[in-house]
């Protein structure tokens, strides 16, 4: 689980079918989620006397702590709509749909820098352990560098000119 928050590249969870447990704990621990509509989530643990401790990190850390204590005591399951509600998962669609969806959104972040992308995955989970002041120093300071990157200016030019850039990932 650390290998996909900790990576230089972006990772979407396709679910269909469930996710339970630790399936659960994967589609929380990958940057992006999207399932099939009839897609089904839980951490029932509890319904045979095992707590789902280590599905609880990733999980809890994507989900608001009353939700997240609600699957967690009744180990009831939820459905993709509700997932998606409560930051589960991004999105769902029906299952024949699932996969051009999950291609069309990597193609999309495929097509930015791959630095600035690796550059943004890095920032955005460091930042979350730090306090408000401590991020927007540390944050401030990762803006700083990545200007000065010659995709940034790239970039930047492209917009301007109303072209799509040529990233060099430097």
């Amino acid at each position: 689980m650390l290998e996909i928050v900790e990576g230089k590249k972006p990772v979407i969870a396709k679910v269909h079918g469930a996710a339970f447990a630790a399936g659960c704990q994967l589609v929380a621990s990958c940057d992006l989620a999207v399932s099939s509509d009839d897609a089904t989530f839980a951490t029932p643990g509890v319904n045979i006397g095992l707590f789902c401790s280590t599905p609880m990190v990733a999980v809890s850390r994507k989900v608001s702590r009353k939700k997240m204590m609600k699957m967690l005591l009744t180990g009831d399951s939820i459905n993709a709509k509700y997932a998606k509600e409560i930051g589960l998962i991004n999105d769902h669609y029906p299952i024949a749909r699932l996969e051009d969806e999950t291609i069309k959104l990597a193609k999309k972040i495929a097509s930015k820098s791959n630095l600035v992308v690796k550059i943004g995955k890095k920032a955005f989970y460091k930042q979350l352990e730090m306090p408000l002041k401590t991020a927007y120093k540390y944050t401030s300071k990762i803006m700083t560098e990545n200007m000065m990157m010659l995709d940034a200016k790239e970039g930047i030019s492209a917009f301007l000119n109303k072209r799509n850039p040529n990233w060099r990932n430097k």
